[in-house]
C-alpha cells in the first residue's frame, strides 16, 4: 500500500505539468508560424495594397501626385472614388503591350540559355571529385562577391566598340572593323545571362546532388544507352531543380532594370525601364502603380505553376 500510494499522489502533479508543456508548446508554434506571416504581411501584402490603391486613383498635382480613395465630407459623408481608367490605358496603348511582350521574350529566351548553359555545368560539379567540386562551386558564388553595378559596368568596357572584344578580334585578324554589340539587345542578354546563371546552377546542383547514381548503373545493366538514360531517369528526376532555377532566372529578369538601361542604352525596351520612367520623369504614379500591378500578375502565373508541381512531385514522394 505503502508503494502505489505515492505515486497515485504525483499523478495530478504530472498530468498538470504535461498540460502545462502543451500549451507552451502550442504557443511556441503559433509564434514560429506568426512570424513569417507576419513578415509577409508588413513587407509584401502592405505595400501591396498601397500599390494596389495607387493604381486605382487619377493623376493629379498635388503632393503625392494622385487622388485619394477615400475623402471625408462634412457631415460624416464618405466617398469612396475608385477609376479603372489606368488599367484601360495600359491595355489600349501599343507601348505598354509591346515592352510586355518584349520583356516577355527577353526573360523566356534569357531564362532558356541559362539552362542551356548551367544544366551541363552543374551536372559536371556534381561528377567532379571531392577536390575539384568546392573549387568549382567557389566560382559559381564568387561573382555575388562583387557590386552587381561594377560587373554590369565591366561588360560595357567589354561590349564596347572600341573594348576588349573588339579590339582582340581586330589583334588577331577575324573583322576588319568593331563590331556593335553595345546598346543591342544581344549586350542585354549577355549582361542577363552572366548575371542570373548562378541563380540557375545552384538549385540544378542541389537537386542533382541528391539523386541516386546507382538509377543510372542499373539503367545501364538494362542495356540503356546514356542518352536514353539522360532524357529517361536523369532528366526527369532533375525536373524540380529546373522549375526552381527556372522561376529564379524568369521572375528577375522580366522585370530588369539595370541592364536593359545601361547595356541596351535605351533601345531595348522592357517594363522596368517603361515602370521607372512613369514613376520619376512622368510623375504619374497611378499608370506606374497599374504597370506594376499587370507585371505581378505576370509574375505570378510561373509561380503558381511551380506550386502545382511541386504539390504533385510531393504528393509522388
Amino acid at each position: 500500500m505503502s508503494d502505489t500510494t505515492p505515486s497515485v499522489m504525483h499523478a495530478p502533479r504530472r498530468s498538470l505539468h504535461r498540460g502545462i508543456m502543451r500549451r507552451l508548446q502550442k504557443r511556441w508554434q503559433f509564434v514560429v508560424i506568426a512570424i513569417p506571416f507576419v513578415w509577409l504581411l508588413f513587407f509584401f501584402l502592405a505595400p501591396f495594397l498601397i500599390v494596389g490603391k495607387i493604381s486605382l486613383a487619377e493623376l493629379a498635382i498635388a503632393s503625392p501626385p494622385f487622388t485619394k480613395m477615400i475623402e471625408w465630407a462634412d457631415g460624416g459623408i464618405v466617398t469612396i472614388r475608385i477609376v479603372f481608367d489606368n488599367f484601360a490605358y495600359i491595355f489600349s496603348d501599343d507601348l505598354y503591350l509591346n515592352t510586355y511582350l518584349n520583356s516577355l521574350k527577353i526573360s523566356i529566351t534569357s531564362t532558356l540559355l541559362c539552362l542551356l548553359f548551367g544544366y551541363p555545368i552543374a551536372y559536371a560539379i556534381v561528377r567532379s571529385g571531392p577536390v575539384a567540386k568546392p573549387i568549382l562551386l567557389f566560382c559559381i558564388i564568387l561573382p555575388f562577391w562583387t557590386s552587381f553595378l561594377l560587373r554590369v559596368y565591366a561588360w560595357m568596357g567589354l561590349l564596347a566598340d572600341q573594348g576588349t572584344i573588339n579590339n582582340l578580334l581586330l589583334a588577331i585578324g577575324v573583322i576588319d572593323e568593331p563590331i556593335r554589340m553595345l546598346y543591342t539587345e544581344f549586350a542585354v542578354y549577355i549582361g542577363i545571362v552572366y548575371t542570373y546563371m548562378p541563380f540557375m546552377i545552384l538549385p540544378l546542383y542541389a537537386n542533382m546532388e541528391k539523386l541516386d547514381g546507382s538509377l543510372n548503373e542499373a539503367a545501364a545493366d538494362l542495356g540503356s544507352r546514356p542518352t536514353n538514360t539522360f532524357f529517361k531517369v536523369t532528366l526527369p528526376l532533375t525536373m524540380p531543380g529546373i522549375i526552381a532555377g527556372c522561376l529564379l532566372v524568369f521572375i528577375p529578369a522580366t522585370g530588369e532594370y539595370v541592364i536593359p538601361d545601361l547595356l541596351g542604352g535605351g533601345n531595348v525596351q522592357m517594363i522596368g525601364r517603361v515602370l521607372f520612367n512613369e514613376f520619376s520623369r512622368n510623375s504619374d504614379w497611378p499608370v506606374a502603380a497599374a504597370v506594376a500591378i499587370v507585371l505581378l500578375l505576370l509574375l505570378v502565373i510561373p509561380m503558381m505553376v511551380f506550386q502545382y508541381y511541386q504539390g504533385k512531385a510531393s504528393e509522388q514522394s
